[in-house]
C-alpha cells in the first residue's frame, strides 16, 4: 500500500461513479481544473439500422482524478460520483507506475480489451515496441502472449497482444 505523505501533495487516485457515468464526471471534474484519466476501449456496436465504434470506459464505474487530498470535496462533490476507493475508509493513491502504463497503452495504435485481474502469472517488463519499460503480467494461452497491466487498486486490468521475444521476466518489487 502506498500511503500519502501530506494532503497537499497530488496524487492519482480512483473515483467510483454512479452506473454510466464516467465520462460525464471527468467532464464535469476537468471545468472544475481537475486532472482526470478515462481510458477507454473502442468497440462495435450495433443498432436496427447501423454499426458503429464507441468507446466505452475500459474499466467501468471506475475514473482516475489526480489531487491533493485537501481538495477532496471538490471531487465528491461532483454529480455521479460515489465515492473514493481506499481501504478502511481512507482513500488510497494508484501507484503513479500504474496509471504512467495505462497511459502509455491508451496512447498506442495496440488493440486492448478489459481483462479479469489476476493475482497470478508471471511479472514481466516490455523490452521492444511502444510499450519499452512497461511492467505486466504475462499470460499464455496457445501461441498467443497477452501482457496484462493492472490497477491493483480497484482489481481491474487491461490485456494487450504481445510477441515473447518482446518481453523479459522480472522479479517481483
Amino acid at each position: 500500500m502506498m500511503a500519502a505523505s501530506t494532503s497537499t501533495a497530488p496524487f492519482w487516485y480512483v473515483v467510483r461513479t454512479r452506473s454510466r457515468h464516467e465520462k460525464r464526471v471527468c467532464d464535469q471534474l476537468q471545468t472544475r481544473e481537475v486532472e482526470t484519466f478515462l481510458p477507454t476501449v473502442e468497440r462495435w456496436s450495433r443498432w436496427k439500422d447501423r454499426r458503429k465504434k464507441v468507446a466505452f470506459p475500459l474499466f467501468p464505474g471506475y475514473c482516475f482524478v489526480r489531487f491533493s487530498l485537501a481538495d477532496r470535496l471538490r471531487v465528491l462533490n461532483v454529480a455521479g460520483v460515489a465515492d473514493l476507493v481506499g481501504v478502511a475508509g481512507r482513500p488510497e493513491p494508484v501507484p503513479d507506475a500504474e496509471i504512467e502504463a495505462i497511459q502509455r497503452l491508451a496512447r498506442t495504435t495496440l488493440q486492448y480489451d478489459p481483462h479479469p485481474f489476476l493475482m497470478e502469472g508471471m511479472d514481466v517488463e516490455v523490452v521492444r515496441g511502444p510499450l519499452t519499460g512497461v511492467r505486466g503480467k504475462l499470460l499464455r494461452k496457445d501461441r498467443v502472449s497477452r501482457l496484462v497491466l493492472a490497477v491493483t487498486l480497484i482489481r481491474q486490468a487491461a490485456v494487450v497482444e504481445i510477441h515473447p521475444a518482446d518481453v523479459v521476466h522480472v522479479g517481483s518489487a
